[in-house]
């Protein structure tokens, strides 16, 4: 996740268009504000970093329970803001935050690559478990060909595949990479996500802009070529151009994995994080008006065509520049973004992590700079939510930003949106026998959970919602009181008006691709003084 420096910056018309639309934002922010939350969803998700322990865990050398304590905080803090979902890490260099028969553990875990932890607990099912007690997707993060980072300071255990499998990997900068142009690569790593969707519970699969390397210079300042000319000799035939050939390969490869984890779970997300650019309108005209680094022409990744083609369920673009910047405006690219959705989801990347009092670019000293790019989000239709970066920025509140987060974004718990193209499993059914309780000076409320649908699916939350009298009405946001995935709720005395002497509650299960079921029976609490 890296900050995209952009050359020769030069002035544009676009700074201007941006002041003129951010004023116009400003003063019907009233009216347009909280226009995500009217549809009950939208992804408010974290990119969780392990590579060089960046987020997580803080050390490479934590015990086992100051792991889980350290984990259990952070998603207490997530919570607190209004946070529905986390991308974390579990495989950031061909090694494992997880229980794998096929690579070690990381080295950013247990503090050398191989070893686990000691006591032993499987950190993924761990935090997938957690992550699912207070309501909150878990997307596991994967760098698909980066095989070892930093070679010189690396720790690579001896049944590491940069070992088992040496001509499948390349040199490159510092770094080792798969070569993603060998199809034995691209299979091998499709089997590393399978056996991830096989085995943990998770909602879904992410990689981020990583995919053929990030250009390299020499002391001179020449570009390094990629040394994959003799792969492309053996297996490019086809193609008169290197650069065509590898984003064949990164076509072949999206479609084959999304393929491949449709064909286990048929309900779960896949998603791509990319750089901010696509392509630059200098050389495409269909491409954003920006001046910067693009994605297609060097990582070789043409995400646009996977969302045409439907490849991918979302794009959380990183959006990594300030409003008004001159050769990437914030602005052009969450409007460009929004153009070119083709029915699929599209969450910002926002760049938390330039928030500071001391940042190089002073429009990032500016408190007020990521509430008003959550401004500009909402004023787009096509713009489902966010996903921010890092968890350690979050962690240390940059310029109060999850202050105006829950103050002003997020002021009620939603659920991620739902993705309608996903093959849908039967709506979970109501829970059953609902009992209300006075209990000291706070109601109780109990369900039991209702049996299996005909897929033998169970809910994974339930919604409560709380209605004045004795009559439920049409269900809405306004009347949702609460979400959990626990069998009951207490309802403090003072939530509930005296004058009132009766308040109904009624609930609905969740499925794991947020579908709601019918409601339940209605249970009435009858207000004793």
């Amino acid at each position: 996740m890296p900050f995209f420096q952009i050359s020769q910056i030069e002035k544009s018309v676009m700074k201007n268009k941006s002041v003129i639309f951010l004023l116009i934002l400003l003063i019907f922010n009233q009216k347009i504000n909280f226009a995500q939350d009217a549809t009950g969803a939208e992804m408010r998700a974290v990119w969780v970093a392990t590579a060089k322990n960046i987020d997580y865990p803080s050390s490479k050398y934590l015990s086992s329970k100051q792991q889980q304590d350290e984990f259990i905080k952070m998603l207490d803090l997530f919570k607190s803001i209004g946070i529905n979902a986390i991308f974390f890490q579990v495989r950031p260099a061909a090694d494992a935050f997880y229980e794998s028969q096929y690579e070690p553990w990381s080295e950013w875990l247990c503090g050398k690559q191989g070893k686990r932890p000691d006591p032993f607990y499987d950190p993924l099912k761990f935090m997938i478990n957690q992550a699912h007690k207070r309501n909150m997707e878990f997307h596991a993060w994967i760098n698909p060909f980066r095989a070892v980072a930093t070679i010189e300071h690396a720790n690579i255990a001896p049944d590491h595949i940069s070992k088992r499998k040496p001509e499948w990997i390349f040199t490159y900068g510092i770094n080792k990479y798969f070569n993603p142009g060998i199809p034995e690569v691209r299979e091998y790593t499709t089997k590393i996500i399978v056996d991830i969707v096989k085995r943990y519970d998770i909602d879904g699969i992410h990689f981020d802009d990583y995919f053929y390397p990030y250009p390299e210079r020499n002391n001179k300042n020449k570009m390094i070529p990629i040394p994959d000319k003799a792969t492309f000799n053996k297996y490019g035939r086809n193609f008169s151009k290197i650069e065509d050939w590898r984003r064949n390969n990164m076509d072949n490869f999206i479609n084959s994995t999304n393929n491949a984890i449709k064909d286990v779970k048929p309900t779960m997300k896949f998603g791509i994080g990319p750089s901010g650019i696509w392509r630059n309108k200098g050389y495409d005209p269909d491409g954003s008006n920006t001046r910067g680094f693009a994605h297609y022409d060097y990582l070789y990744a043409d995400v646009i065509k996977w969302l045409r083609e439907g490849w991918i369920d979302y794009v959380s673009p990183q959006l990594y520049w300030n409003i008004g910047h001159s050769a990437a405006d914030y602005v052009e690219l969450v409007n460009w973004w929004s153009r070119h959705t083709y029915g699929r989801h599209l969450y910002i990347g926002q760049g938390v992590y330039n928030a500071a009092n001391d940042a190089p670019n002073k429009k990032w000293r500016n408190p007020n700079e990521l509430p008003n790019q959550m401004r500009i989000n909402r004023a787009n239709p096509k713009v489902l939510g966010e996903v921010f970066y890092k968890a350690s920025s979050i962690k240390r509140n940059a310029l109060g930003f999850n202050d105006s987060l829950r103050t002003n974004f997020y002021k009620k718990d939603v659920l991620p949106p739902v993705m309608a193209w996903l093959q849908q499993l039967l709506p979970p059914r109501p829970p059953t026998d609902l009992l209300a309780m006075k209990i000291g000076k706070q109601y109780m409320i109990t369900w039991d959970a209702p049996q299996k649908n005909k897929k033998n699916e169970k809910p994974v939350s339930y919604k409560i919602y709380k209605f004045k009298g004795e009559e439920p009405e049409e269900l809405s946001e306004e009347n949702l009181y609460s979400q959990t995935s626990d069998l009951f709720i207490t309802v403090p005395r003072k939530r509930l008006a005296f004058f009132r002497k009766k308040y109904t509650f009624v609930i609905t299960s969740v499925d794991k691709n947020n579908k709601e079921g019918k409601i339940s029976e209605p249970v009435t609490v009858k207000l004793k003084k």
